[in-house]
C-alpha cells in the first residue's frame, strides 16, 4: 500500500515522471520549482536561493498551555505589539479541574494580552486551535508558525510549523525562523479510499511506513497525484495534521476545487490561489500511497507507529497483545499490572472506552460517518463507553441542524465541547488497566492521563473514527469499518461564521498600550538565568536509555500543564513519570551552583574542580540529562525550559527526534550536545562530564569539543558535538537563555 522510494524523482508538470532521457536541469535549480520552495523563499526575509532560510510568518497560534509563557518571554525582551495576527485559542486547559482559579486566570490573561498588543482570542471551548485555523486564519500560500506540534495546514495551501515558544517570541519581536533549506519529499496518492476507511487510516499507515527509519525526519511532504482530487478536505485534514508523527518539518499539498470550496464555504475566497508544482519539480525522495488497497488501521502502545491492520490484529490477538505487555514491563517494571491478554473475550479484543476528539477526530464528516454506523445501533450498557468532541462551535452547530448530533446521542454517545484534553491527557482517562480506542493525534504513555509511578495506568491505540463507531456498535469488539454496511446520508458541512463574530475578540492593528495585563496569583515571570561561563562542569542527573523520549515524558502533561505559567512550580514535574528523583537531583546541583558563585564552593564540586585543575569562579556547575534519541512529540517549550529552571545546562544524546525540541534546548539555554552512534553511553546518574573552553567554543564557531568524564570508573574522554548552530543560536547559548540575549541587545 505504501512504497518508499529512495532516491530523487522529476516531476514533469505536475503530472507525470521524467525518465531520464529528458534534458533535465539541476537537482537544486529544480527543487526551486516545488510547491514548498516557491512558498518558502516567498517567506525568506533575505529573498535569496541560498541553503539558509530566514523564515517570517504571515501568522501565529498558540492554545493556553503556551501563550502565558510566550508573551512573558516576549515581553521581558521588549515586545510592544503583535507584529502579525496572533491567535489565542483555549482548548488545552478549558476542562482541567485542577489548581483552583489558575486556568481561568490564564483566560483572562490571554484576553488583556490580546487588547494590549493587538491580538485575536478565542474564548473556552469555542474552537481546538488547528480548528480555528483551518476556518479563520490559513491562506493559501501562506505560513503560520504555531506553538503546538500539530500546526499543519499544509491540505488547505498553507504550511504550518510548530515550535517552541522561544520561535514564536522571535517573530513577535519581528525577527526570523531560521532554517537550513530543507529537502522535500514528494508523497503520491493514487485510488480512491474504499468505504469504511478513513483519514486516520492513512495517517497511521505513512507513519508506521516512515517513523523508526527516518526516512522524512526534518523534510517537508508535499501531497500530489492523482488521489488527491478523490478526497474531501476533511480527509485531508485529517491525514495532513498527523504528518507530524512522522517527524517531518512541514507539510504542504496541490490545491483544487475542493480546496476553493473551503474557501468560498469559509466566506474567504480571496485567500485561494491554486498550488502546484512547476514544470520540472525535483524531489528528493517520493513516497507512493495507493489508497485503494488502505486498510483499517490501529496504532497500539506506545506509539502511533505500533500499527496493525485491524484484521491482522484480529487474527494474532495474543502474540501482538503480548509484545504491548512486554514494552510496558520494559518501561515500568513491577509498578504497573498491564493485562491486555485479559481484553479477549473468545478469541476478540475489546476497548473500554471509544473517544472522537480534537484536530484530528472531532472533524464533521468524521462525526457524520460515525452516526452513519451508529444509526439504530446502540454503544450498550456495558463497561465500553463513547464520547465524541466536534472540534469547534461551528462543527457542532452543524452536525445538530443536520441530525448527526441526534444519531450520536440516540446510539448512546455523549457530546462535549471542543477541547483537546482527551489527546494529551487532561480528560476522559479510562479505568486503571482500560484500553480507550481513540481517533486523537497520540498515544504515547500519559497521554490518556494515566500515572504508573502511583501504580495507575490505562493504554491508548488510535484508530479512525469509522471503525470506532463500528466497535462502538458492537459494544466495544474491536471491529474495522471496512466489515460494516453503512450510507451516510447527511447533508455536507455548513460553516455559519456567526458565533465568531458575536465571540472572538479580534484586535490585530488595534494594540492598546494603556491596557493593564490581568494576573492571576499562579502566573509567575521567569526567574533569571545565569550566562555560559568560560568552561562548563555538568552532573548527569538523568540517564535514559529508551530508544525514544517524548516531551511528554520530559515534562508531563494533563493536569501537570495547570501549572504552565508558573515556571518554577511547573518543573517540580519534569520527567516525574519517567525518573522520579531527576528534580531532586537538579535541585541539589542548582543549589551547590548558587553556592560556588557565592564564593562557597561545596567540598564535593570542590573536589572535582581541583582534580580537573579549573577555577570555581570560571566553571559554570549544572544538570544534563542523557537520552537515546529525546524530544519526540510536543512542541511545548516547557520541555526544556523546564530543565533550566532546575539548573539545566546541557543535554547529550545520539540525535534529536525533532528540530523544534532542540530549538527548544537552544532558546532556553541549553546547550544540545551529540555523540557519535557508536560511542557507548554507560555512565550513571551523579557522573560528571566537563567541557573545557566550551564558551570560546561556541562563540568562535566550533562544531565539537572534547570533554572528559568523572565517573566511579575514572577519567574517561567524550566527544560531544554541537553542529549547525546559527550565529544568533551560537549567542543565545553563551547570553543563557533568548531572554537574557534580548535583553543584552537592548542593552
Amino acid at each position: 500500500m505504501i512504497e518508499l522510494i529512495n532516491q530523487g524523482v522529476y516531476l514533469l508538470n505536475g503530472t507525470t515522471f521524467a525518465t531520464g532521457s529528458e534534458p533535465l536541469p539541476d537537482p537544486d535549480e529544480a527543487r526551486e520549482q516545488t510547491i514548498t520552495y516557491q512558498i518558502l523563499r516567498a517567506h525568506d526575509a533575505d529573498r535569496a536561493q541560498g541553503k539558509q532560510m530566514h523564515i517570517r510568518f504571515d501568522a501565529m497560534m498558540s492554545h493556553d498551555i503556551t501563550y502565558v509563557g510566550i508573551i512573558q518571554t516576549a515581553r521581558a525582551s521588549g515586545l510592544t505589539e503583535f507584529p502579525l495576527p496572533y491567535a489565542l485559542t483555549n482548548c488545552h486547559n478549558s476542562l482541567c479541574a485542577v489548581g483552583g482559579t489558575i486556568n481561568e486566570d490564564d483566560h483572562v490573561f490571554g484576553l488583556s494580552a490580546a487588547k494590549k498588543y493587538g491580538g485575536i482570542y478565542v474564548p473556552a471551548n469555542m474552537a481546538v486551535i488547528h480548528q480555528y485555523a483551518r476556518e479563520a486564519m490559513v491562506k493559501c500560500g501562506g505560513m503560520i508558525l504555531g506553538s503546538d506540534s500539530h500546526t499543519r495546514y499544509g491540505s488547505l495551501g498553507n504550511m504550518g510549523v510548530g515550535e517552541g515558544g522561544g520561535e514564536l517570541a522571535k517573530q513577535l519581536l519581528r525577527n526570523t525562523w531560521d532554517i537550513q533549506a530543507p529537502e522535500v519529499v514528494l508523497v503520491w496518492l493514487e485510488g480512491t479510499p474504499r468505504r469504511g476507511i478513513g483519514p486516520h487510516d492513512v495517517a497511521i499507515s505513512l507513519v508506521k511506513a516512515v517513523f523508526e527509519n527516518g526516512f522524512v525526519k526534518n523534510k517537508v511532504l508535499e501531497f500530489a497525484g492523482p488521489g488527491v482530487k478523490q478526497l474531501p478536505v476533511d480527509f485531508r485534514n485529517g491525514i495532513d495534521v498527523m504528518t507530524t508523527e512522522t517527524t517531518c518539518l512541514s507539510s504542504i499539498w496541490v490545491t483544487d476545487d475542493e480546496v476553493r470550496h473551503h474557501y468560498e464555504l469559509h466566506r474567504r475566497p480571496d485567500d485561494f490561489k491554486v498550488l502546484q508544482p512547476g514544470a520540472v519539480a525535483y524531489y528528493d525522495a517520493m513516497i507512493r500511497i495507493d489508497l485503494s488497497s488502505q486498510e483499517s488501521m490501529i496504532a497500539l502502545p506506545f506509539h502511533p507507529s505500533n500499527a496493525y491492520t485491524i484484521h491482522e490484529l484480529q487474527a494474532e490477538p495474543e502474540r501482538i497483545l503480548r509484545e504491548v505487555e512486554a514494552d510496558a514491563r520494559k518501561r515500568y517494571g513491577d509498578k504497573v499490572q498491564v493485562d491486555l491478554l485479559g481484553k479477549l473475550r473468545d478469541g476478540k479484543l475489546w476497548a473500554d472506552q471509544g473517544i472522537i476528539a480534537g484536530c484530528s477526530g472531532g472533524t464533521y464528516d468524521n462525526l457524520s460517518q460515525a452516526a452513519a454506523i451508529l444509526k439504530d445501533q446502540s454503544v450498550g450498557n456495558d463497561y465500553f463507553s463513547l464520547s465524541v468532541f466536534p472540534q469547534s462551535v461551528p462543527v457542532y452547530m452543524s452536525v445538530t441542524r443536520h441530525g448527526i448530533a441526534e444519531e450520536l446521542l440516540e446510539a448512546g454517545a455523549v457530546i462535549k465541547p471542543a477541547f483537546c484534553g482527551p489527546c494529551f491527557g487532561a480528560g476522559d482517562v479510562p479505568a486503571n488497566n482500560g484500553l480507550s480506542i481513540r481517533h486523537t493525534t497520540r498515544n504515547f504513555p500519559n497521554r490518556e492521563g494515566s500515572k504508573p509511578g502511583q501504580g495507575q495506568i490505562s493504554l491508548v491505540a488510535l484508530m479512525d473514527a469509522r471503525s470506532i463507531a463500528a466497535t462502538a456498535a458492537r459494544g466495544g469488539c474491536i471491529t474495522a469499518a471496512t466489515d460494516v454496511d453503512y450510507t451516510d446520508t447527511h447533508q455536507p458541512y455548513d460553516f455559519d461564521a456567526r458565533i465568531y463574530e458575536k465571540r472572538v475578540y479580534q484586535g490585530f492593528g488595534q494594540a492598546r498600550p494603556d491596557e493593564a495585563l490581568r494576573y492571576g496569583p499562579n502566573i509567575k515571570d521567569w526567574p533569571q538565568m545565569p550566562a555560559m561561563q568560560r568552561h562548563q562542569l555538568l552532573e548527569l542527573a538523568a540517564v535514559i536509555h529508551d530508544p525514544v523520549t517524548t516531551t511528554d515524558e520530559l515534562i508531563p502533561s494533563g493536569e501537570t500543564s495547570s501549572y504552565r505559567s508558573n515556571p518554577l512550580k511547573l518543573s517540580e514535574f519534569a520527567l516525574s513519570r519517567r525518573v522520579p528523583d531527576y528534580v531532586e537531583r537538579s535541585k541539589r546541583i542548582q543549589a551547590d551552583d548558587r553556592a560556588r558563585r557565592a564564593g562557597e564552593v561545596p567540598a564535593r564540586v570542590a573536589a572535582v574542580l581541583e582534580q580537573l585543575g579549573v577555577k570555581a569562579e570560571e566553571t559554570s556547575f549544572g544538570s544534563c540529562v542523557f537520552a537515546n534519541k529525546p524530544g519526540d512529540g510536543s512542541a511545548r517549550e516547557q520541555a526544556a525550559s523546564c530543565q533550566k529552571v532546575l539548573g539545566g545546562d546541557a543535554n547529550i544524546c545520539y540525535e534529536y527526534a525533532t528540530k523544534r525540541y532542540r530549538s527548544n534546548c537552544i532558546n532556553w539555554g541549553i546547550v544540545p550536545y551529540t555523540i557519535e552512534a557508536a560511542t557507548p553511553f554507560d555512565f550513571e546518574p551523579g557522573d560528571f562530564v566537563f567541557v573545557p573552553d566550551i564558551r570560546e567554543a561556541i562563540l568562535s564557531g566550533k562544531e565539537q569539543a572534547t570533554a572528559r568524564v568523572i565517573s566511579a570508573k575514572g577519567v574517561s574522554e567524550l566527544t560531544l558535538h554541537f553542529a549547525n548552530l546559527t550565529t544568533d543560536e551560537r549567542q543565545i547559548l553563551a547570553d543563557g537563555c533568548l531572554m537574557n540575549y534580548y535583553a543584552a541587545r537592548q542593552a
